[in-house]
Order: structure tokens, then C-alpha cells, then sequence
């Protein structure tokens, strides 16, 4: 055998026995690994979330009566079709409790809008039965703030659940879901709808009179909800009360190329200048003047922006100088503008001179502003005036009078993340053309084909910036209902702003009207 042949005999003789040794050393080592794997404990799976509950009793008067109420600070489970949770929706309600037939009594299910908004204002400057004390147009003292017992609640004719949708109040999203699965048209618009079959399920209300009642966005959330609600759940409405409404979000969006927001603005525009006198020739009687400028915005304003480009120096002048009459802003800004001033413009522009920013809620209230060159307004001196004073009465209310704290958890008025994640994609009716701006006319249209007997009411507030009362007629007047169910919308009118209840006296002018429109949508003739 040569050296070599020797050499490499050798070796293999080390090498050949190695090889098992190293294989059977792994194979134990995934053994002890598989065991101990196994051998380690499950991580605990969290406990199902719970629906949690305070029942309190109270009485409260109104007028001459004197009215006991149970109120009920409660969540509401929700899962989907695997019987998974899904969220926790809160609610605060209240029922007579001296009813001869509490199960045929009307009951109400009240929200607000934003999208991202509590219900609270609604709740508590509106109709539930203690009300936050706030300043009239102006901003309300800092703390401590005072509740009252409300003259204007509506409990003397039906029973009221007002609700939080999820990422508001306590409500959230539990188990798998998150918050953002409920921000859309269609995805909030299915979880109302199972709160309220719930909710009238667990409570035996199936067969009372029933009321939709939404504020700004919670408008355009009835319009869905009611359809939604009867085509799936064969649940039916007597009435929607709409409190400053907006169905077609395109009548109040100031886009490149479309003017309709500028023509629907003008006449709220005129009635705020009226309102802080910044009119050249300033006339005795409001109303006069909003019918004046609304026939002028209709024809002449409508004609003029119609022509675009084309419109001639000497018609644009002549335009400009009319508007100014109307608004009070400078013929040489109206030029400069083509004519058209967008919202946040006319709230910095109006009382500039005066440093003063003005109010889109509700026009009627002002606040400082701090940069006398901006474009556009920098905040709603609405908001700002009354937010200090909600948050921190309904906190104290919800936790000293009706018992319900969900330990440290913070109550939100309003969700910062939900409208700008909210999905706008909804589709109601047929729809020739691309997608459109946000709009649920065609589920109002059909919720009132369907129930040919449902009443919708409308209050529109003259100060109202946000929703101007121009833009709802048109859309009421637009749906092209037959005859018998356009008289089925009624419209009221307020001199006050988006909150008209703010107002003391439109207050009691708002629950006078809901409560003769209750009456007449319950009556079976």
C-alpha cells in the first residue's frame, strides 16, 4: 500500500465514525428541543370582554309634570357572524318609568355626527334631562361648570338611548377588531344597526314607535341606517328627525370646478353679516335680507359663476359690488377671489379689521385672531367655546349622578383619528357615472318608497355655517319624491347656529317642533 493509499485509509477511519456521532447528537437536541416546546405552558387567553352596566332612578320636571326615569349607563356587546366580539358600544338611557305601556311608548335613538363624534352634545345641551350651562354666543367660563335640569328634554314624549359609535365615548373595538374597522359609511352604519336590534330585542320595543334622531354627519348616517335597518332587518321607522343635515357632502365642498357650495353659502353668509353689523347699509329685518340675497345667489350669483372664464370684467364688477352689499366684504377682495370666497376664507376675512375670527358652527360666535395675515381661519370659535364645558359636565354627570365609570378609561367627545381614516365608499341606488362626492339621498329615497309613511323633519339653523340651510333645501327639493311623500318633510328654521339648542329660546322652539312632529307620526289615521 502506498503512502498515499495508507494516508487516506487513515483518515477514514477518523472521519467514518464521526459523522453518526454528530448526527445523533442533533437528533437528540431536537428532541429535547421539541420537548421542552411542548412542555411550555400556553400563553392564558384573555377573558371575553363584558358588557357592563349602572341602573339609576331619578325624576325630573317638566313644565307642571313631574316625571320618573330610570337611566341605564351601559355597553353592548357586538360580534360578528363567527359569534366573535367585535366592540363594546356605550350608551346612555333613559325610560319613563310611570308609563301605562312602556312597550308601545315612542323611543328615540340619538346620535351626533363629525364622523368621530360622541353623542354627548346632543345628550347634554339638547334632550337629554340635565342640561350643560353654557354662554350664549360667547365663551363659557372656565370651571366649575354647571348642569341644569333641562326644560327641553324629550322625555316626556319618548324614551331616549343616546349612543357612541366606536372610537367615541367608551366605545371601542375588542377581540380581533380595531377601531378603524368601524370608520366608514357602511362599516359604522352596520354597527348602529345591530346596536339598536339589540338593544330592541333585549328591551322588548319591537312594536314601539320609533325615531332616528342625528346631528351634522349624524344626518347622513339616519339616511343609511333607516334603509339599512329595513331592508335587513325588516325594522321600521315613524320618523327621522335631521338637525342640520347634510345627505350629498358635495353641497358643502368648495372643489376646483363646482360651484353649487358658493351659490348655497351666500344667503348664511348675508345673515352673518347682518348679525355683527358689518354691512354698509344694514337693514332692520334678517329675514328680509337672507330672502333678498337667496333669490340673487338662485339667479344672478348662479348665472354669473356659470359663465367661468367667459364672464366679462364689466359683469364680474358689477357681480362683485352685489355680493359686497350682501356680505360686507370689499368689492377688490371679491375681484381678487373670482368671485368666490370658500368658508374658511370668509371666517378670517369678515371681521379681520376687527381681529376677530368668526364662527362656523354657529356664526354668531367670534374669537381672537392671532395672525392677521392668514388666508383662512385657523380654528371654529364655536368649538372652542363650548368644548371645556362638555367634556368636563358630562365626566362629573356620567360618574356622580349616574354611577358608570369604566375605571381610568378616558370618555372621548371627539375622535382625532376617525375622520381622517374614515372610508367614504358607499353606494345607494343606481349610479350612471364615476363615484361622486359622499351621498345617501338614494337610501332616504328609498327608505321613504319602502315606508311610504315615514315623516322626516328638518332644522336648519340660519348661523349655521357648517350646514347651510340653502343647501339642504336644495337636496330636499331635489330628491324628486311623487307628491304625497315629498309632503312627508317638514322644515323648521332657527336664529341660531349648526347647535341651535345652544339657544335658549330655539331650544324650547326645538323640542316644541319634535315633539308635535312625534305626536303626528304616531297617530294611525
Amino acid at each position: 500500500m502506498t503512502k498515499v493509499l495508507r494516508s487516506i485509509f487513515l483518515m477514514s477511519l477518523f472521519l467514518i465514525p464521526t459523522a453518526p456521532r454528530n448526527l445523533r447528537a442533533q437528533e437528540t437536541h431536537e428532541k429535547e428541543t421539541k420537548t421542552v416546546e411542548k412542555e411550555k405552558p400556553a400563553e392564558p387567553t384573555p377573558p371575553p370582554p363584558k358588557e357592563e352596566a349602572s341602573v339609576t332612578d331619578h325624576t325630573t320636571k317638566i313644565g307642571s309634570q313631574t316625571i320618573p326615569y330610570k337611566a341605564t349607563a351601559a355597553t353592548i356587546l357586538l360580534k360578528n357572524e363567527k359569534e366573535e366580539p367585535t366592540a363594546l358600544i356605550y350608551y346612555t338611557a333613559y325610560t319613563r318609568t310611570d308609563a301605562k305601556d312602556v312597550f308601545q311608548r315612542p323611543i328615540s335613538f340619538v346620535y351626533n355626527g363629525g364622523p368621530g363624534s360622541a353623542s354627548v352634545w346632543l345628550h347634554m345641551g339638547a334632550f337629554g334631562p340635565k342640561r350643560v350651562v353654557t354662554s350664549n354666543a360667547e365663551p363659557t367660563p372656565p370651571p366649575p361648570y354647571k348642569l341644569a335640569d333641562n326644560a327641553g328634554t324629550l322625555l316626556d314624549k319618548t324614551d331616549l338611548v343616546f349612543i357612541d359609535p366606536v372610537g367615541t365615548g367608551f366605545s371601542h373595538a375588542v377581540g380581533k377588531a380595531q377601531d378603524k374597522d368601524f370608520w366608514g359609511v357602511d362599516s359604522d352604519v352596520k354597527s348602529l344597526a345591530e346596536f339598536i336590534t339589540i338593544y330592541v330585542s333585549r328591551n322588548d320595543r319591537w312594536n314601539s314607535p320609533k325615531f332616528l334622531i342625528g346631528e351634522s354627519y349624524g344626518t347622513f348616517r339616519s339616511a343609511a341606517l333607516s334603509n339599512y335597518l329595513q331592508n335587513h332587518n325588516g325594522m321600521y321607522f315613524n320618523g327621522i328627525v335631521l338637525i342640520s343635515s347634510v345627505l350629498d357632502l358635495g353641497t358643502i365642498s368648495f372643489n376646483p370646478g363646482e360651484d353649487h357650495a358658493y351659490i348655497f353659502y351666500l344667503p348664511s353668509y348675508a345673515a352673518t353679516a347682518w348679525y355683527h353689523k358689518t354691512l354698509p347699509n344694514r337693514p332692520d329685518n334678517v329675514h328680509a335680507l337672507i330672502d333678498e340675497a337667496k333669490k340673487f345667489a338662485l339667479t344672478e350669483y348662479a348665472s354669473a359663476l356659470m359663465k367661468g372664464s367667459q364672464i366679462s370684467p364689466a359683469e364680474k364688477a358689477d357681480i362683485a359690488k352685489k355680493i359686497s352689499r350682501y356680505t360686507g366684504l370689499s368689492e377688490d377682495y371679491l375681484i381678487k377671489a373670482n368671485l368666490r370666497v370658500n368658508l374658511p376664507q370668509f371666517m378670517e376675512e369678515l371681521q379681520r379689521s376687527r381681529g376677530l375670527t368668526t364662527g362656523r358652527l354657529d356664526a354668531r360666535f367670534t374669537g381672537f385672531t392671532y395672525d392677521l395675515l392668514a388666508e383662512y381661519a385657523q380654528s371654529d370659535p364655536q368649538s372652542d367655546a363650548i368644548t371645556g364645558a362638555y367634556t368636563a359636565a358630562f365626566n362629573t354627570y356620567l360618574r356622580d349622578e349616574l354611577k358608570f365609570s369604566l375605571q381610568d378609561r378616558k370618555y372621548r367627545t371627539i375622535s382625532e383619528e376617525a375622520e381622517p381614516a374614515w372610508d367614504w365608499k358607499h353606494k345607494a341606488g343606481e349610479n350612471f357615472g364615476f363615484p361622486g362626492s359622499p351621498n345617501v339621498e338614494g337610501d332616504l329615497i328609498q327608505a321613504m318608497l319602502t315606508n311610504p309613511h315615514l315623516q322626516v323633519e328638518v332644522e336648519n339653523g340660519l348661523y349655521d355655517l357648517a350646514t347651510p340651510f340653502v343647501a339642504t333645501e336644495y337636496t330636499m327639493e331635489h330628491l324628486l319624491l311623487p307628491e304625497k311623500l315629498q309632503k312627508n318633510i317638514h322644515l323648521q328654521y332657527y336664529d341660531a347656529g349648526h347647535m341651535m339648542y345652544l339657544h335658549d329660546d330655539d331650544l324650547a322652539k326645538l323640542k316644541a317642533n319634535i315633539a308635535a312632529f312625534m305626536d303626528a307620526s304616531t297617530k294611525h289615521e
